[in-house]
């Protein structure tokens, strides 16, 4: 495999397999406790599905990733997510054994607005992304990216022009034709390159219904998948809207002799979903089935962790069986115990190192800016003593913060700033621009943003111009430290901040709370030594 950028990554994947530092844990529920759920040890100590004993233990890839789409490619697995508005995006992850993830790079660089669940997918010898977007704000549409090697160059976006449309899920159907599955749940023809429509969006099929008095966010039939085995089309169908209440979102199936139809409903439908709070993942849906290393089956969707919404929709990996009469079932219940892992796989690097000296380029892998404007990229250089950002706006507020995802339940992160001209920078947990917590600071002061505003109250004069910064976020407990001194000596900032509520349901977006770094103000903030540890929670 050739992966483009090479030396950009070089680093991340050689840190993916250094010695763990330290615990990975439990939970603080806004329902009954369960039994403390146990993790491997990663990297900085990250929470690690492989337990090592041939089992292993949900989520797959931890933290933000939603919406998975996933593509076997000989003995080799790729699989990528909803990058929303992060840039470059579109991060795509490698596995042997569908356990083990780490990144090979992104494959977005243009921005194209907030992005949804796209559709990852090999044909004849190329890749594709077919990628639902908003780039104006004022309707969807699908474009396509395309590569001759998985790790790029990949093409910049073409548009399809098929508006108000996402959720694309791509078929070659029994004329050897191309389609495009969508939203609703509709379908359109393809040109045989993939890159242009034949044909006009029409209706596909009815989706399965559940019992009226059930409890969900909404009908919503979205993330079309499709698969062809022994002579039938599956589609693998995501209803009842992908937030809101925990019981809403599911996984249902449908199968036709034809991708014209008619097709099926699955008897077994829902064949995944959350039926009570107690349950460890709330809101599952959107899966794929993949076919695992030695030929069993298998099915990624994604899932809320309880009492951790503030982590987003994170990866889950389930069994499957396939039944005599040529229906599936997901096996694994409600995930809260390890399962085997797939057989015949070779685990390989898992995860990334955080941690990061600013000597090697990791955009788009971990750092991302957070709805960039076209010219963001333009904001940030490397130096030899850091990565300088440009300033922008006037607070965290109307900046673009740079963002890092981070998947674990405790963790703590440090970051030496140095201010020049008359910027103002800063450490924040950041989900939107209506939703942060952080500290930042000017030359003249010291600020504490608390809920997406500042304490005007809480402001501390100081002359400074290099600072370094801690956060802690503990079961959402926020702690903020502080040093003048390069980490030498610290203080306690005076203030704790609980932020269980910045999630989806509370400031829409679909999104989660991750560590972000902004810069503002007429001026740069030179970026330096950032650090990252998960911690065992105190209330484990």
């Amino acid at each position: 495999m050739k992966i483009a950028r090479r030396n950009l990554f070089a680093g991340l994947l050689a840190g993916a397999a250094t010695p763990a530092l330290a615990g990975a844990a439990a939970v603080h529920r806004a329902v009954p406790a369960l039994s403390p759920p146990r993790w491997g040890k990663g990297v900085e100590g990250q929470r690690k599905a492989d337990l090592g004993d041939g089992t292993f233990l949900n989520p797959i890839v931890a933290g933000d990733h939603p919406d998975p789409t996933i593509l076997k490619d000989g003995g080799d697995y790729y699989i990528t997510f909803s990058s929303f508005y992060s840039y470059p995006g579109l991060v795509i992850w490698h596995s042997t054994d569908l356990v083990n993830w780490a990144p090979v790079g992104p494959a977005l660089f243009k921005p194209l607005g907030v992005i949804w669940a796209v559709d990852l997918v090999k044909h004849e010898g190329r890749y594709f992304i077919y990628i639902p977007a908003d780039p104006t704000g004022k309707g969807w549409s699908i474009f396509v990216i395309w590569a001759d090697d998985i790790g790029g160059p990949w093409s910049d976006p073409i548009d399809l022009k098929i508006e108000g449309s996402i959720d694309p899920g791509h078929v070659v159907g029994e004329d050897g034709k191309r389609y495009l599955f969508t939203n609703g749940v509709r379908k359109i023809r393809l040109t045989d390159d993939g890159l242009a429509t034949d044909g006009v969006l029409e209706k596909a099929y009815e989706p399965w219904r559940y019992p009226d008095d059930w409890v969900v966010e909404n009908f919503a039939p979205e993330g079309p998948k499709l698969l062809r085995r022994n002579g039938w089309f599956y589609l693998v169908t995501a209803v009842g809207g992908t937030a809101g209440p925990v019981t809403g979102h599911m996984v249902i199936a449908a199968r036709s002799r034809s991708v014209q139809g008619p097709w099926e409903h699955c008897p077994h439908n829902p064949l995944v979903r959350t039926v009570g709070a107690a349950e460890p993942w709330w809101s599952r849906g959107h899966g794929s089935l993949v076919e695992g290393p030695a030929g069993d089956w298998w099915m990624v969707y994604h899932g809320y962790e309880n009492g951790f919404r503030t982590l987003g929709r994170q990866t889950l990996l389930a069994p499957v069986e396939w039944t005599a009469d040529g229906w599936f079932r997901v096996l694994g219940g409600d995930l809260s115990k390890p399962l085997p892992k797939p057989k015949g796989g070779r685990a390989g690097p898992s995860g990334l190192a955080l941690s990061d000296d600013f000597t090697v380029d990791r955009m788009g892998v971990q750092w991302a800016f957070h709805d960039p404007a076209a010219d963001e990229a333009s904001r940030a250089g490397y130096e030899p003593k850091g990565l300088r950002i440009k300033g922008r706006g006037a607070s965290p507020a109307d900046s673009a913060p740079l963002t890092c995802t981070v998947g674990d339940r405790a963790y703590e992160v440090e970051i030496t700033i140095e201010l020049r001209g008359e910027a103002e920078g800063g450490l924040l947990l950041f989900y939107n621009h209506k939703a942060f917590v952080g500290l930042g600071f000017t030359p003249s002061s010291l600020k504490t943003f608390e809920y997406s505003e500042e304490l005007a109250w809480a402001r501390k004069p100081h002359d400074a111009r290099v600072m370094r910064l801690r956060i802690g976020n503990d079961d959402n407990v926020v702690t903020y430290h502080y040093s003048y001194d390069e980490g030498r000596t610290w203080q306690r900032h005076g203030t704790r901040m609980e932020v269980s509520g910045f999630h989806h349901n509370v400031f829409g977006g679909f999104l989660s709370l991750k560590v972000g770094v902004y810069g503002a103000g007429p001026g740069d903030v030179l970026l330096r030594d950032f650090t990252y540890r998960a911690l065992t929670p105190s209330l484990s």
